[in-house]
């Protein structure tokens, strides 16, 4: 280590003062200066990941807008010693902004402790720490994120801490709307839908994005299933014998297998109030509650699922009691369902000018189901290994890789496809290799993109700056893990971790976009508990949306190009809300990484 008279002598030469302590009492200067540079505030901008890095993980911090200085230095978090130095780049204007930035590449240093970065003329970074497993709390936190949007059950101050409260909706008298009725089921039928978790910063529950999130928590077992069987989330179930991840996924598949109607195995699209709560704690209104209308895509997203549930939790049966084959009955019921309502698109506009009442909350509603046909009948296949569903999987086998999103499922099924291999029925053979050769080919030209004013992966074009952009990041991270455990090549899980940093704050806004974590970290989500609960700190673990020029909740955002469209506001929905289905993909991809530190080198036992 360097002591830091080296560091203020360099300072000093920048500031062109060196000669005035060229002198007998240059010590007496430097005392004075050290003393200053320890009562330097922090500022955010020096954007990095607030949490840290791995030992020998690849290490980046970007200065942003207006150093002069080519310099940085790695200080030690008492202020007193220097630990790393070196060149900052050049200037890099980015694309998506006005921001220029400047890269601190410190990747050389794999000295563990707590640290800072110091720019000459900007100043101090926030604090983080070099260590092994340095993910492992925001990785626990964003997976125990579900428990605190778990509906009709307490939060239990053991394991809520002071965000504890009562169950909130019961769910146990729910009312079958009249978009929904069947001859068996008619209108203002009472049935039971409790359980599962509230979608996003509203109080109601959806089988789309329920399907995708709870098929990417179920992914990310599979991928990583003895990682997660250690993993401890402080849960209500932990050490109950299966793993947390499990534990709380099928929290929420118990509510969706209550969705389904028994009589025809169609798949209500949600259980909701008729309009949005207001900005209150969860069961403080007592508005009716509907099952409404049945489509396509609940159906297909649910049998999906069911059958990915249904594998999983065959070698638990003991413990389960018969879950899986009820979840494979569901998934096939609901299959059936759906061959003879092969294009029912979830239409709310349409609901409301022919039924009472009307309903104004979340549509999730899609109108094209090849990608949803195609992922039920991938899980379905190798769950089952029938010939039934082979021709759907043959049908959707060579359309394009994309990232997934509520609406756009496709690549969950080849996920599942590329994991199970080797479990494809010999006389009904799939092909994976195209598979692999694409899902490469769309690492690869991932790697090739992204944003260079901050060095992530994120940032492919301005269209990664959308509604829950940083699900973009997450979700490009799980196609880049994909592509590293088919080829075993370290440079996916690199980028990877690029967009970890993104995430945690290596951005354009400064925040690290995870609630509870890092210095400067989301605040006022678009979560209703965050903001009538009377606590100042919003409800841990949640990864607001991130940075979207629509804006389309119309308020004030302070900046409005591409990267920087983000605002700290409660009432920020398109920014700054929280889902479900955006908190999923950061769970893999920050577990991931965590379960492959030591393969991968950047950690060692």
């Amino acid at each position: 280590m360097v002591k830091n008279a080296e560091l203020i002598f360099e300072i000093l030469i920048n500031q062109k003062k060196i000669m005035n302590i060229l002198k007998p009492m240059k010590a007496l200067v430097i005392v004075p200066a050290l003393f200053c540079l320890g009562a330097r505030a922090q500022t955010g901008a020096i954007a990095l990941n607030q949490l840290g890095y791995y030992t020998y993980a690849p290490k980046i911090a970007v200065v942003v807008n207006g150093s002069s200085s080519n310099k940085f230095y790695i200080i030690s978090a008492d202020k007193k010693d220097t630990v790393f130095k070196s060149s900052l780049t050049s200037e890099i204007q980015s694309d998506y902004s006005s921001t220029k930035t400047k890269i601190a590449d410190f990747s050389a240093l794999q000295t563990t402790g707590n640290f800072n970065v110091y720019v000459p003329g900007t100043g101090i970074s926030y604090p983080f720490t070099i260590f092994k497993n340095i993910l492992h709390t925001v990785a626990t936190g964003l997976a125990k994120g579900y428990y605190y949007q778990r509906v009709s059950m307490p939060l239990d101050e053991k394991y809520a801490s002071k965000w504890h409260r009562p169950a909130g909706h019961p769910d146990t008298t729910v009312l079958v709307h009249p978009s929904a009725a069947t001859d068996k089921r008619p209108t203002g039928t009472i049935i039971s839908t409790p359980g599962g978790w509230y979608d996003a910063g509203d109080y109601n529950k959806y089988v789309v994005n329920s399907g995708i999130s709870t098929g990417t928590l179920l992914s990310a077992y599979e991928d990583f299933s003895s990682y997660f069987d250690t993993l401890n989330t402080a849960i209500p179930e932990s050490r109950n014998g299966l793993a947390d991840i499990l534990d709380e996924a099928l929290y929420n598949v118990r509510w969706m297998l209550a969705m389904q109607d028994p009589y025809d195995g169609g798949v209500y699209n949600k259980c909701t109030n008729a309009a949005f709560d207001g900005m209150v704690m969860p069961g403080v209104t007592k508005l009716p509650r509907y099952v409404v209308a049945k489509g396509t895509a609940a159906a297909l997203d649910f049998a999906a699922v069911m059958a990915q549930v249904a594998r999983i939790t065959k070698k638990f049966d003991k413990h389960l009691r018969g879950l899986s084959d009820s979840c494979l009955r569901a998934a096939e019921y609901a299959w059936q369902w759906a061959l003879q309502n092969p294009n029912l698109a979830y239409d709310q506009d349409a609901i409301n000018k022919h039924y009472e009442p009307k309903i104004t909350t979340g549509g999730y509603g899609d109108r094209r189901f090849d990608d949803e046909w195609f992922w039920a009948a991938s899980e379905l296949f190798i769950t089952t290994k029938s010939h039934k569903y082979y021709d759907t999987v043959m049908a959707g086998i060579n359309v394009p890789f994309s990232i997934p999103s509520w609406a756009s499922v496709h690549a969950l099924g080849y996920y599942t496809l590329l994991r199970n291999e080797k479990n494809i029925p010999v006389n009904t053979p799939v092909d994976v290799a195209p598979l692999k050769q694409m899902l490469l080919a769309f690492a690869d030209n991932l790697l090739q993109g992204g944003n260079k004013a901050f060095k992530t992966v994120m940032g492919q074009n301005k269209r990664d700056f959308i509604w829950g952009s940083n699900a973009v990041a997450a979700n490009q991270g799980v196609a880049l893990v994909n592509a590293y455990l088919i080829s075993g090549d370290k440079k996916y899980i690199d980028a990877t971790l690029t967009n970890i940093d993104y995430i945690l704050g290596r951005n354009a806004t400064g925040y690290c976009f995870v609630t509870g974590f890092g210095t400067k970290s989301t605040m006022h989500p678009h979560h209703r508990q965050s903001v009538s609960d009377g606590i100042d700190d919003p409800v841990p673990g949640l990864m607001a949306g991130g940075p979207n020029p629509g804006r389309q909740d119309h308020t004030v955002y302070p900046f409005t190009e591409p990267e920087t469209a983000y605002n700290d506001n409660n009432g920020a929905y398109a920014s700054n809300e929280i889902a479900i289905n955006w908190n999923a993909p950061a769970v893999y991809i920050v577990n991931a990484v965590e379960a492959l530190q030591y393969k991968v080198g950047y950690s060692k036992k």
